[in-house]
């Protein structure tokens, strides 16, 4: 299990170094990065909230570049960052990927399989669903295939893929601070803060600027 971000890279990006990753595919997030990946993944965490103010009550735009693309990720109550969780069977090589609209903010739905409702949906086209089923857990790739793909674990088993999928992201978020106090250090602290929510992890598990 792995917490991924679809990405989507604009032409001519130039606000900081970026890594060449084909548009449409999956960046796991952990605490291995190269800087120009973690620059990426924040540019792509941006993106997906690179949205005008209009009647929600935020500020205008500034007028500057970076304040500008900076601004829905630091203005918008509810944060959005496309992926989620990538499971993969390593005997059978089925991948269960996040569908359409599916957000990384939304990884802990995860936990209800396991401790709560016992099922989950992560997107569609396809659509992603978990069901906890006694002792076992089953991950269909795609619910509205009949003859969808399926991967079946433990539910202690998937309560450990969860705590190392975590430990990613909180390693990420580390990663992501320490990035963003050399390219951005003016906007530091909001922007830290702003990645913690948007990968659900709790303002404590970013670290202080260097």
């Amino acid at each position: 299990m792995q917490p991924v971000l679809e990405i989507s890279t604009p032409e001519g990006f130039a606000l900081w170094p970026v890594a060449e990753i084909e548009p449409f595919t999956y960046l796991p997030l952990s605490g291995e990065l190269t800087p120009a990946e973690v620059g990426t993944a924040v540019m792509r965490i941006v993106g997906c909230n690179d949205i005008d103010p209009e009647h929600d009550g935020r500020p205008p735009r500034p007028v500057d570049p970076l304040g500008s693309f900076l601004h829905g990720l630091l203005t918008f109550d509810n944060l959005y960052a496309a992926g989620g969780m990538r499971v993969t069977d390593s005997s059978s090589g089925i991948t269960f990927l996040p569908g359409c609209c599916n957000g990384m903010e939304d990884w802990r739905d995860w936990r209800e399989v396991v401790d709560g409702s016992g099922r989950a949906s992560f997107g569609h086209d396809p659509d992603p669903f978990a069901e906890r089923l006694g002792d076992t857990v089953r991950l269909t790739v795609d619910a509205e295939q009949g003859d969808s793909p399926v991967i079946e674990l433990s539910v202690t088993e998937l309560r450990h893929l969860l705590d190392g999928a975590e430990r990613d992201l909180t390693d990420f978020l580390a990663l992501a601070a320490e990035w963003a106090s050399q390219y951005l250090p003016d906007h530091y602290a909001p922007v830290t803060a702003a990645l913690a929510r948007v990968l659900a992890l709790p303002a404590s598990a970013v670290p202080p600027k260097p």
